[in-house]
């Protein structure tokens, strides 16, 4: 590019701005222009003046710091978490009611049970209940691991009772029995052929016939004097579980009127096993029965024998009772034997005076310490009801001799006088007072008619 084209660019440029700044200059004039901002800056206070002052008369202990002490924390301990509990294996249960024809040992093979556990399971049962006793519609059940490892058998018999076996490292063997309910009945029939007729038609448990029988035989000939036309009262209990009866019902106090004579019977309450009869309000005699509530399940007399099936001579009676029920002495004397004596198992027999002996067998144990020798009292206990000997179940068959010659225990009064004296009179007077009104409470209407001053 030539040096002068730059030289008139130059010139042409500086035209421009002088024209530019002169018509700036010429509008000047023209325009307003605001004042200046003028800001004032406040003073500040004065600096205050300091004068001299006294310190402060503080002890210097005032002002020096509080030594500072530091005091150990304990560390909280260390809660050890609970193991968990250990997983129990998954189970499966067998269970089956016994059917006519089945054995313990068919329902624990069928089960799946060894022989070997058979036999334990059983010796274990067997300790607890009569396996005689076992009937339709009690029932096994079986729990196992799903590895087929055994881990309890569970018998159910009657009244609620469960019997269970555990296995483990150790075998062992629980009874439950739950506890039933007890309500007090009462009823008033009318005998027009038989006592036991009589019961049946107005629902009362026929069994108590035969306990009426034990009481009064001797007294009342039942064939007889009853000729129609009888009054009977009934005071008695029963227990029950979910509104189901369970065990046998228990009188606590009859009234029959036979040819206008009042006979009234108060069974024991307590644990001296002694029941009363009364003619007329009188006491007739007390009978002390060796096994306290027991059943009466056979009595003297020929029979046919249970066992061996042929009919022989029956030289006692015979109390139903549980497995190791008490057995008391029916009158006081002295221990002439215990042992065993063959079919009649274990054996207690006492002696009251020079002529008479009482016999309790099938027992399954004697109380401690008992021996030949030894005094007893009326109402002490001598054994336990058992099935020792030749015995179709637990059971006490319980014998009077007299010069050696079996007597009827439920019509010999031999013994009933040294069971009397006055402390049990009065107390046996009280319990019939309170059987007395129990009944009219329960029947509405009194019962006794006679010799009401003499009790």
């Amino acid at each position: 590019m030539s040096a002068r084209f730059l030289a008139t660019s130059a010139i042409a440029i500086s035209s421009v701005s002088i024209a530019a700044i002169m018509f700036i200059a010429s509008n000047r004039s023209e325009m307003t222009v605001p004042a200046p901002t003028v800001f004032q800056v406040p003073k500040l206070p004065a600096e205050p003046q300091i004068t001299s002052a006294p310190l402060l008369n503080v002890p210097s202990t005032e002002l020096a710091p509080s030594p500072v002490s530091f005091r150990p924390v304990q560390p909280e301990p260390i809660q050890a978490e609970e193991p968990l509990p250990p997983v129990e294996p998954p189970s499966r249960t067998w269970t089956r009611e016994l059917a006519v024809g089945d054995t313990l040992d068919s329902m624990l093979s069928d089960a799946g049970i060894d022989a070997t556990d058979r036999a334990e399971i059983a010796l274990a049962l067997g300790a607890e209940y009569d396996l005689r006793r076992l009937r339709p519609g009690h029932s096994i059940t079986v729990v196992a691991t799903a590895a087929d490892q055994l881990r309890s058998v569970e018998l159910a018999v009657e009244d609620g009772v469960r019997i269970e076996v555990t296995l483990s490292e150790t075998l062992s063997t629980r009874v439950v029995s739950p506890e039933p309910d007890t309500v007090i009945l009462a009823r008033k029939t009318e005998i027009e052929t038989s006592i036991s007729n009589a019961l049946s038609s107005a629902k009362i448990p026929v069994r108590f016939a035969v306990d009426l029988a034990q009481m009064l035989s001797g007294t009342v000939d039942f064939r007889r004097d009853l000729t129609g036309g009888e009054t009977l009262r009934l005071l008695w209990r029963e227990k029950s579980i979910d509104g189901e009866r369970v065990g046998q019902s228990e009188l606590i106090f009859a009234a029959l009127e036979v040819d206008d004579r009042l006979y009234e019977i108060a069974w024991p309450d307590d644990d001296n096993g002694r029941a009363t009869i009364y003619v007329d309000g009188e006491l007739l005699r007390v009978f002390a029965q060796p096994v306290e509530g027991a059943r009466l399940s056979s009595v003297f007399g020929r029979r046919k024998h249970p066992v061996y099936g042929n009919v022989r001579m029956h030289t006692g009676v015979d109390f139903a009772a549980a497995r190791g029920t008490p057995v008391h002495a029916t009158a006081p004397g002295r221990v002439s034997y215990v042992g065993w004596r063959g079919g009649y198992g274990r054996v207690v027999e006492i002696a009251h005076g020079s002529d008479t002996v009482t016999r309790y067998t099938h027992l399954s144990a004697t109380a401690d310490g008992l021996a030949k020798g030894q005094r007893v009292e009326a109402g002490e206990m001598v054994g336990r009801v058992g099935s020792s000997g030749t015995a179709t179940g637990p059971n006490l068959h319980y014998e009077v001799l007299v010069d050696g010659r079996p007597t009827d225990p439920l019509s010999d009064n031999r013994l009933a006088a040294a069971a009397n004296n006055e402390v049990e009179s009065e107390a046996a007077r009280k319990r019939l007072r309170n059987a007395r009104a129990q009944l009219e409470k329960q029947l509405g209407n009194p019962v006794a008619k006679k010799s009401e001053s003499s009790s």
